[in-house]
């Protein structure tokens, strides 16, 4: 079965699509294949491997609604091993067409149950709604990317609430696989003040690896390529290659 991971965090910009793109890609130069599931209406995640968006149901709003077969929408990468299911505007809609719905928080569970991938990224939208829940139920893990930031704690005992309601209520199996400290900047004091308090606060559950920020990671999304394929020897691409070592390490134990 494969491993799905949900990339999630309340506020927007906090690097959830930067994280599922690279970290897929980095978990594919090892030899894993990995699908990205783009349930994000900006599709940033599509943009970010350069591949078009695709109106009507061959995307990611068909998948959640059950209206097409995820194998249909299915778009290979020019990473080998390395697959993405697109998103559009068109997802905007879902939470409203879902709310009517029958087992309504479980509708992509049942979409992607027998895709057969090492692992599945799902890079989540903003917010708190039916997108989400469907991601948190249909996954087996979570990561949550973190920005060394001002308020960057703010909402994140909501979304624990939400992550330990869905587990209590539909997925006892899932997950915190770890918090991920992303947009570090080491030349601001406020960076390592949030990532000490972050570290003080949930110990184990705050990843080793931070993502600094770094202008490689802005390039390479704005040429529709993951840093890792950019500009390998980048501190963005080196973070998040630590990352996928890290992570499956985790996996192991």
């Amino acid at each position: 079965m494969s491993t799905v991971v949900s990339v999630i965090n309340q506020k927007g910009g906090v690097g959830k699509t930067t994280t599922a793109v690279n970290l897929a890609t980095a978990l594919a130069a090892v030899g894993k294949t990995a699908l990205v599931l783009d349930l994000d209406p900006q599709g940033n995640a599509t943009t970010g491997f350069g591949i078009g968006k695709n109106r009507g149901r061959h995307n990611s709003y068909g998948v959640l609604l059950g209206l097409v077969d995820p194998r249909e929408v299915i778009v290979e990468t020019y990473v080998s091993g390395l697959f993405v299911i697109p998103s559009t505007i068109d997802l905007s809609a879902a939470e409203v067409e879902l709310f009517s719905q029958k087992d309504r928080e479980s509708k992509l569970k049942k979409a992607i149950s027998n895709l057969e991938y090492d692992y599945i990224l799902i890079d989540c939208p903003p917010g708190f709604g039916l997108i989400n829940i469907n991601a948190l139920n249909a996954s087996n893990k979570v990561i949550i990317p973190l920005q060394c930031e001002f308020f960057a704690l703010e909402g994140l005992a909501q979304l624990f609430s939400t992550i330990q309601s869905v587990k209590s209520a539909v997925n006892k199996d899932l997950i915190v696989s770890g918090i991920l400290l992303t947009m570090y900047d080491r030349r601001n004091s406020l960076s390592a003040t949030v990532a000490n308090d972050v570290r003080s606060h949930f110990k184990n559950l705050v990843f080793n690896t931070v993502i600094p920020r770094n202008v490689k990671i802005s390039e390479a999304s704005s040429h529709g390529t993951p840093v890792i394929l950019y500009d390998i020897r980048s501190a963005g691409a080196i973070a998040y290659i630590e990352l996928a070592r890290e992570f499956l390490s985790k996996e192991l134990r």
